[in-house]
């Protein structure tokens, strides 16, 4: 399941919802993401985030769909905040359950390695006086395509 919300979200509730998927789930491989002080501009105090409806959420369910096809993917949660976060809150969650922890461990890092690169999401800085749209990072690039 995938949700592109303003609002924040509880990870223990979303764990316990992979949790309580089925009798065959023996692993689960959660990530969550903070908004840092720091990106390209030091003394951030701030984020803000946009995206492509409808596009955003297709193009995450094909990261799912290609995390499903390469490992044992029993279900997959991803949630991914837009809109104004401050320092500390939660960007984004992705849960994956499995059979076994090499498969939920390598589809979560897949998930969020190909979200950082290839979800329609755009993100600017906000420092007391500044705001700076964030360029993708070669460094993202690089661990998405290592996928490859």
């Amino acid at each position: 399941m995938i949700t592109v919300q303003t609002d924040d979200f509880d990870p223990a509730a979303e764990y316990q919802a992979l949790r309580d998927s089925g009798a065959g789930t023996g692993a689960i491989a959660t990530f969550t993401g903070l908004v840092r002080d720091s990106g390209d501009l030091q003394g951030v105090t701030g984020l803000y985030l946009e995206h492509y409806p409808g596009m955003t959420e297709q193009v995450i369910q094909g990261l799912i769909d290609q995390a499903s096809q390469r490992w044992d993917v029993r279900k997959a949660r991803v949630i991914h905040r837009v809109g104004r976060l401050d320092l500390c809150d939660q960007i984004v969650f992705v849960g994956v359950c499995s059979a076994h922890r090499g498969d939920s461990f390598a589809a979560c890092e897949f998930i969020m390695d190909a979200l950082k690169t290839s979800a329609p999401f755009w993100k600017k800085e906000i420092t007391g006086d500044t705001e700076h749209w964030v360029e993708q990072k070669a460094s993202d690039r690089d661990r998405s395509q290592a996928w490859d």
